[in-house]
């Protein structure tokens, strides 16, 4: 059955004598959807053009990605040639092209099925650094430029985790690990590992550092000198891994646990999301059995929820943390979060992809952002024009091309 994009149609009210349309209002009241409802407005009452907005929506619709819709079937052609790629964690089969378009706080168009729960992939990292930085607004971290170290107790491992030669460091049995022992990784602050310019050497849950996105020198990037922590951006995700890890040894508690009491639950969130780890990210805290859940969907596992629950977090981060009288982040936080990185100016903590430069997106203005998953999973937040913009299962070249036609259409 083909997509049908929904756009709110005017609500006619008797007030209005011969059908007359109400004149757009220049501002909007502030409006934060309750838990379980999201008011609909139409383009015509945001002062949106109708037509132009129409054929943002057909594009994005006409745009979906020609990845398999079987997301383990389509894992092994996507980095089947990584070595250490197999699965560890939970896929499951994506929904249609989908996407939903928040303007002054409001439902203005959706399309596909919003209410869906899909895998996020990378935009987990969002959800990974916000619980890093709830445990620094709860002062369980004292600062981002502290190192990792002075916060990760020697933990117990899967046999083969830990860094080059760590079974040798007279911490204890060959399975204990303190993962940043080495020369290099006790110099990894917690900004590095935001960054993702940590450089961090070691194996985790199975997968060395040097095994993800290698290049096609796989030998030399194995066997590479270290870069000083900070200087170098490299997307990885056994990185992001270690830093799920680092900051459930600061919790104590299941991420998933704080998430959903310190920030799922504050917006109003469905209770239909899901974080999950891996098979073998399984570890003993406090005579606890807890699983350390994954940054990503990279071999399965990550965030999996629904377009409007990432429309959520979109409209939260565009309020600066702040959820009605509710500061759920604290406006520091996003304000580190928004800052580009030395070693990548488009590139604050994960996973704000900044506009620098409007090098991400021309269209859009360079205060914009977007957090960014495979799929393409996005979440746009653009505080300039009140937008939020969640979108998944669309070709990344067609990005650029469907928000100048969205803005186009905005007031």
């Amino acid at each position: 059955m083909p997509l049908t994009p929904r756009i709110p149609t005017l609500i006619a009210l008797a007030a209005f004598a011969g059908g007359a349309l109400p004149t757009p209002a220049l501002a909007q009241s502030e409006y934060f959807p309750p838990r379980g409802e999201w008011e609909r407005r139409s383009p015509e009452q945001m002062g949106i053009d109708v037509g132009q907005l129409q054929r943002a929506v057909d594009f994005a619709v006409s745009s979906e990605s020609s990845a398999l819709r079987d997301l383990e079937a389509n894992h092994p052609l996507s980095w089947g040639k990584e070595p250490f790629d197999e699965p560890l964690g939970p896929f499951r089969e994506r929904g249609p092209q989908t996407g939903v378009i928040i303007k002054d706080g409001y439902v203005v168009a959706e399309w596909g099925d919003i209410e869906r729960v899909d895998m996020t992939f990378s935009i987990t990292k969002s959800l990974l650094s916000s619980t890093v930085g709830l445990a620094f607004d709860a002062g369980l971290i004292r600062s981002v430029d502290d190192p990792v170290r002075a916060y990760f107790a020697p933990i117990v491992l899967p046999p083969g985790d830990g860094e080059p030669g760590n079974e040798e460091d007279g911490v204890g049995s060959p399975n204990t690990r303190s993962l940043f022992e080495s020369a290099h990784n006790r110099k990894i602050t917690w900004d590095h590992l935001l960054r993702q310019t940590s450089d961090w050497q070691g194996t985790l849950w199975g997968k060395p550092d040097w095994a993800d996105r290698p290049g096609d020198d796989v030998a030399g990037n194995r066997f590479r000198d270290r870069n000083e922590p900070g200087t170098v951006y490299k997307y990885n995700d056994v990185r992001v891994n270690l830093l799920a890890l680092a900051a459930l040894q600061v919790w104590r508690r299941p991420l998933p646990q704080v998430l959903k009491e310190r920030l799922m639950d504050p917006i109003g969130a469905s209770n239909t999301w899901r974080w999950h780890g891996y098979k073998n990210s399984w570890v003993t805290i406090d005579g606890q059995m807890m699983n350390s859940v994954s940054g990503g969907g990279h071999w399965g596992g990550g965030v999996q929820l629904s377009a409007l629950d990432q429309a959520r977090f979109g409209v939260l981060i565009l309020n600066k943390g702040r959820w009605g009288d509710q500061q759920v982040l604290s406006e520091e936080w996003l304000r580190m979060a928004e800052t580009p990185g030395e070693a990548n100016p488009r590139y604050g903590y994960m996973n704000w992809f900044l506009n620098t430069d409007r090098e991400t997106i021309p269209a859009a203005p360079e205060s914009s952002f977007v957090h960014f998953g495979a799929g393409v999973n996005l979440v746009y937040v653009d505080r300039e024009n009140d937008l939020v913009v969640a979108a998944r299962w669309i070709e990344r070249s067609a990005i650029p091309e469907f928000f100048e036609k969205l803005l186009e259409a905005m007031p």
